[in-house]
Parts: structure tokens; sequence; C-alpha cells
């Protein structure tokens, strides 16, 4: 290494070929490649290590949307996709991505390019405090030497690798890695062949130091262990999922395994990554809780998984159902109770049950207690039947036919989605929707959607991501959030991924017909709200040469997404719907079905 420390050029590209060699040994798939002159080595040696299939590489214009584009990469397979930029207001794009990725808990790993020490504060070009714009959010920082990555030592350099890559998988999330450059930056061939002719993956052995990744679950101390018991009344609450993909099945596996054992019924929200046949699941829970009824018994228990559902009616029933609740976070040791009521235990499902069975299994005598025992038959029967008269309900009023609505998308798209294809919601009204109305699926798939900020930006770039590393998805989107992201659209038509995009075309922001309706007239919501634009989005479709579809109603649903999944590449399916009568037509749902419980209550025949 000291020839090369001779030529700054060669020594920069040397530094950027070790470095993502580094990450790639610890696991990284995908680079997102950013364009700029001042990141220039580190996109040779990226380009170099795609042509020699150690990485996927892609390229974009655009690093807010490249960002959310590597935070659905990220989402797919649970490892740090890298997002490379050049220095300046690029870094600041990264930013809204940051933040969700810090919600949510996904890794996310930017590594951006600065100029080196002598540039900073003196007027040069393109020189802003960028170490500081990710901090608020970032799990950690890091930082090569301030005059320039051609001065690292072997030590810092695997203490750059090691420490970013388990500060963004420990506690998953975004880590900046900002890496001085100092001039001339970009290597000549003869230099460029120097580096790379002497390349090979056992040169890198110096850099796999024995630090592991040591994830918080496995710190997890019975000392602080909340426990309830099963032999009780209680009830399962699972808010969206933030685990990661290696964890699934152990989550999963978990419910079970604690619902066999409690007999407690399941209010689970569409995110939460639940088995479609689990046991004792209430599908229709959200329509019920408005609806005055109480649980035959005095302190029902709440074992609250993940963060809380987006559902005012939970909010405020859990306010006031009981005070005896435990909340598992799947090792976010930050507060997710808005309520103030639970007791939080951070390190995972999985590992409080495994706490349980090793200190409490053989505790409880009231698991053989015929008195508790018929008073949770008694609650798991009335939950049954109500969702039985919901389920029927919603069947006979949301018809696959006429005019479009998003309650009947919500309703039906479940069972139209071909078997096992994953799914995406915008975090705006199909994510309330599908709290509410879904017409239960028979098929397990994912749903995704991206409620650590809950904000509507990358939304088509996430999908890319997400469809990049599934394969075939189906995005559910809006107007707004499409027209805000609409540069997605040329990672969709690059890589020809199978992406049916259907977008809810509400004319702007008809999400504030639902959070507004009673407080203001439908007119002020759309003067102050609602936002419509003029864009024609199948227009734009074609302007990226995105195949697309007007569903002009329900009957040509099913069709269109024959389709869309049909053609060799990503699809546009438009349905335009009117936000007014939506949330009529919701109000009236809930209306409706108030009365009809409580008319098949009084006649004591849920069946009936």
């Amino acid at each position: 290494m000291n020839s090369l420390l001779l030529s700054i050029s060669r020594s920069n590209l040397y530094f950027s070929l070790k470095l993502l060699e580094g990450f790639h040994g610890k696991g990284m798939k995908h680079v997102v490649l950013c364009p700029g002159n001042r990141s220039s080595p580190l996109a040779i040696a990226a380009g170099w290590l795609a042509e020699k299939g150690y990485i996927n590489l892609t390229t974009a214009i655009d690093e807010r949307s490249a960002s959310f584009m590597a935070l659905g990469l990220s989402t797919a397979n649970g490892l740090a996709t890298c997002v490379i930029t050049t220095s300046g207001t690029a870094v600041a794009e990264l930013l809204p991505a940051a933040v969700e990725a810090d919600r949510s808990c996904q890794p996310l790993l930017l590594i951006t390019a600065d100029r080196p020490e002598r540039l900073k504060n003196c007027g040069a070009n393109q020189t802003v405090n960028q170490e500081e714009f990710l901090l608020p959010v970032a799990r950690s920082f890091c930082e090569g030497p301030k005059d320039g990555i051609h001065l690292v030592s072997p030590y810092l350099l695997a203490s750059l690798i090691n420490d970013s890559w388990n500060s963004a998988h420990d506690f998953p999330g975004p880590v900046h890695l900002n890496l001085p450059l100092e001039e001339p930056l970009l290597a000549n061939s003869t230099e460029q062949e120097q580096v790379f002719s002497g390349w090979s993956p056992s040169n890198f052995s110096d850099l796999q130091t024995s630090i592991k990744n040591v994830e918080k679950f496995s710190q997890a101390s019975s000392d602080e262990f909340v426990g309830l018991d099963p032999g009780l009344p209680g009830l399962i609450l699972a808010g969206p999922w933030r685990g990661q993909p290696k964890n699934l099945y152990g989550f999963q596996k978990t419910i079970f395994d604690w619902q066999k054992i409690s007999g407690w019924p399941i209010f689970a929200d569409p995110l939460s990554a639940i088995a479609i046949d689990q046991p004792g699941l209430i599908q229709h829970w959200e329509l019920f809780l408005p609806l005055e009824f109480s649980f035959p018994f005095e302190n029902l228990q709440i074992l609250r998984l993940g963060p809380i559902s987006v559902s005012r009616n939970l909010e405020l029933w859990l306010k006031n159902i009981s005070n005896n609740q435990i909340l598992v976070t799947e090792g976010d040791p930050r507060n997710l109770d808005p309520i103030g009521i639970s007791e939080q235990w951070s390190y995972g499902f999985e590992n409080w049950f495994r706490i349980f069975k090793s200190r409490n299994s053989s505790a409880y005598s009231s698991l053989t207690n015929e008195s508790f025992n018929s008073i949770k038959k008694s609650i798991m029967k009335d939950l049954l039947d109500r969702d039985l008269i919901a389920q029927s309900w919603l069947d006979r009023k949301l018809k696959l036919e006429g005019a479009v609505n998003e309650p009947a998308l919500a309703h039906w798209m479940p069972r139209l989605i071909p078997k096992k294809i994953p799914l995406m919601l915008s975090s705006s009204s199909p994510v309330r929707d599908w709290l509410s109305f879904p017409k239960p699926s028979k098929e397990n798939r994912r749903i995704f959607a991206f409620r650590g900020a809950s904000g509507i930006d990358g939304t088509l770039s996430l999908g890319c991501g997400l469809s990049m590393e599934l394969g075939p998805l189906v995005l559910i989107t809006g107007d707004l959030a499409l027209l805000h992201d609409s540069n997605g659209w040329m990672f969709a038509n690059s890589y020809r991924l199978k992406l049916v995009v259907l977008l809810i075309d509400n004319g702007g922001g008809g999400i504030f017909h639902q959070l507004h309706c009673e407080n203001l007239h439908a007119e002020k919501i759309d003067q102050l709200f609602s936002m419509p634009q003029s864009v024609d989005h199948l227009a734009l479709a074609d302007a990226y040469h995105i195949p697309r579809r007007q569903v002009s109603c329900m009957e040509d649903l099913p069709n269109a997404l024959e389709w869309g999944f049909a053609q060799y590449g990503p699809v546009l399916l438009r349905v335009c719907t009117n936000p007014l009568r939506d949330s009529i037509l919701r109000d009236e749902l809930r209306k409706g079905l108030a009365k009809k419980l409580k008319d098949e209550t009084n006649e004591g025949s849920p069946n009936s």
C-alpha cells in the first residue's frame, strides 16, 4: 500500500475499492450510485465491483428517490443498502429517506463525498456543513481523515467498515459515512490498471477484524422482564412489524405458541406480518371498537406487539379498557406508547416468550381454572360472531361492481392479487382502509407500508426497491404521492420491474375528508387541504414509456390486474374516486354495521 500513497488519485481509488469490498464482505448486496465529481473514486470502484459480480449497482440522477429505493431494498433483505452521493445539497436530499429508515428501523448506509478540511469555510465551491445534515436521525456518524481519504490507515479503514456496518444493523437504522477526498480525484487509466490488477479477495483479509454484529436481542435481561398471565383473559394487539426478515418465521411461530397457551384473540394490523391462518385472528376489530361493548372481565390483559396501529378508535379504546398492558418491541428501545399506559420491553417477542417459558410457564394455576377458561371462550366467541357479521355486511355493501370507491378497493384487492405477490400501501387513505374493510385473503402475503414517519414521500421508489429484491409487487398509492416521486418511474422502467402500480386518483389529498369531515365543510377542505393538481398521470406515464390503463369501474379491475401482470415491466392502473362520497360511504358502513350488530345481539343469534 505504501507505493500507492505516492499518488493521491490512485490512493483514493484504492481506499474506495477496499471500503466497498469490506462492506460486501459484511453482507452488502446493493449499491445505489448518484452522479458527482467529488465521489468519482467511489463510483469507479463500485462499477468495477459490479462488473466482477460482487455487488448489484444501480445508478440514479435523483438522490432523494435513490435513497428511498435503497430503503426498499434494505427492507426486503434486511441488509444495509449503500447510497453514494457527491457533496453539497446532494447530501440534504438523503434526509427524507433517512428519517423513514430511522423510524421504521431499517438499515441504510449513506456514503457522501466531501471536500477536504482546507476547502471548508473559505468560500470554496460546493462546501457545506454536510456532516451535520443527517445527525438528528443517524444511528452514527463516521468520517474519514479530514485532509483526505488517501491518508487513511488500515486500522482506521477497518474501524470505519465495522463501526458503520454494526451501527446500521445492531439497532437497524441509517448511518452516515462522510469521506473527504483530496484532488486529483480521478485516477488515470494506468493507475486504475495498477489498482485493479493487484486486487483479489484475499488481499482484503486484513479488514476482517474480530468485531461481530451483536444484536440487541442477545442482550435481553431477564431482570427487566415484565410478564403476563396466559391463564387469565387477555388480548393480543399486533401492530406494524418492524423486525428483520430473518426473524419473521420465529416471530410468527411465537405468536402461534402464545395464542395456543393463552387462547387470547388477536387484533392484528394489516402490516403485522401475522400469518393469515393464525388461530384467534379477528379480521374486522377496528370496526367494533367504537360500538359500545365490553369484555366480561374487569382488568383485561393486553399484550401489545410493536407500535400502535393507525386508528384513533384504538387509542381511545386502549385508554379505557385496561391499565394492564405490556408493549414488546423488536429491539427498538425508544418509547413507542403514545398513550402512556404500557410497560415496554424492547428485546423482541421471541426473547420475551423464551424468558416467560423459563421462568413462569408452571407458575400460573389459572391456566387450569375453569372459570377463567369459560370467560376466555366467551370473549373469543363474541368476537368471532361479530367478525362474521361484519364480513357478511361488507360483502353485501362492497360489491365488485359499479363505480370505483376506496373501501371497495380495500375489500377486493386482497382476493384479486395473485398468490404470494406482496403488496405495498401508501401511508394515507389505503393503509387506513386496509385496517377496516379488507376481505380476508386465502393466501399469506407480506403487506408493506412505511409508517415510521408516515410520509407520502418516496412511495414509488420504495416500491421499486422492494420489487427489485422480492420480484412482482403491487403498489397502491395516491395521486399526490405518485406525483411527488415520479422520478421513481426511471428505476421501474430501467430494470423492467414487475411492478403493478394502482393509482387512486381522488383529486389530491382525499385523506383530509376523513380527518376533518366533522369540523370543516367539504368546500373548506378542498380549498385548504385537498391540493388538486392538473397533472394527467396517464400522460406522465407515457413520458416515461410506462404502459398504462384506466380502470373505469369495479368490474374492470380483475381484467386490468391480469393485463398488468402480463406486461413485461412496470404498469400503471388508474382509478378515479370521489373523496367526499367515499368519506360518506365509510360513515354509512360503520353506522350500518353498528345497527346490524345491535339487532343481531338483541335477537341472540348472530348468524340469523
